[in-house]
């Protein structure tokens, strides 16, 4: 199984059965998974680890699946983010996407199918943020060329580990950049620091 965070899914279910289910399909396909049987303990769990991908459960005691999307700002969120719904709730699942979700998967789920829609979300969101630092975000002047060249990695969402390896320099080191990062961007976790600087390029797009 892969070490790096951005191989780790999280699954928000309040059904056991459903998370152990998604989480053996996962990890028999080599990602890690990681549940969490409600929203709270999720959006808790995001300020510490940035997952490569989110399965939501529409329908959850406390939190629902749309209020989690709202508190998670899913459009501008750094993994894609699939609502889980049964085949009733077409109408919920569009309002999930209008929120950020990337998709959503029906209930009864198909293995044969989660995994490469997974993957293929993965894929897209890699490649679209492995382009070029968007110009101009907030303190952008105040990093150097190695800090830039470190922030690059994870807005592409690579680990430490990954990070170190393309750049020739220790996992420490990363974290020690990453610290800096975050300190002279003002931002409060890992999540926070990946919005700062796609939000600046989706409004550079705007304008």
């Amino acid at each position: 199984m892969g070490e790096s965070g951005r191989d780790c899914i999280f699954i928000v279910d309040d059904d056991p059965a459903i998370r152990d289910a998604l989480a053996l399909v996962l990890e028999l396909d080599g990602f890690r998974a990681r549940g969490f049987e409600g929203g709270d303990s999720f959006l808790e769990a995001i300020k510490s680890e940035l997952p490569a991908c989110v399965l939501l459960d529409a329908h959850m005691p406390g939190l629902s699946g749309l209020e989690v999307l709202q508190a998670l700002d899913a459009a501008n969120f750094p993994a894609p983010v699939f609502v889980i719904s049964g085949k009733a709730d077409i109408p919920m699942a569009v309002s999930a996407i209008k929120l950020g979700a990337v998709d959503f998967i029906e209930k009864p789920f198909d293995p044969d199918d989660v995994v490469p829609r997974i993957r293929q979300a993965l894929a897209s969101r890699h490649d679209a943020a492995r382009a070029e630092l968007p110009p101009g975000f907030a303190g952008s002047d105040r990093l150097t060329p190695r800090e830039l060249d470190v922030l690059r990695e994870i807005t592409a969402g690579a680990s430490n580990k990954e990070a170190g390896r393309r750049l020739g320099i220790s996992p420490r080191t990363i974290e020690v950049h990453r610290a800096r990062i975050m300190e002279k961007l003002g931002a409060r976790n890992a999540a926070d620091l990946v919005r700062i600087v796609l939000t600046a390029g989706n409004s550079a797009a705007l304008h």
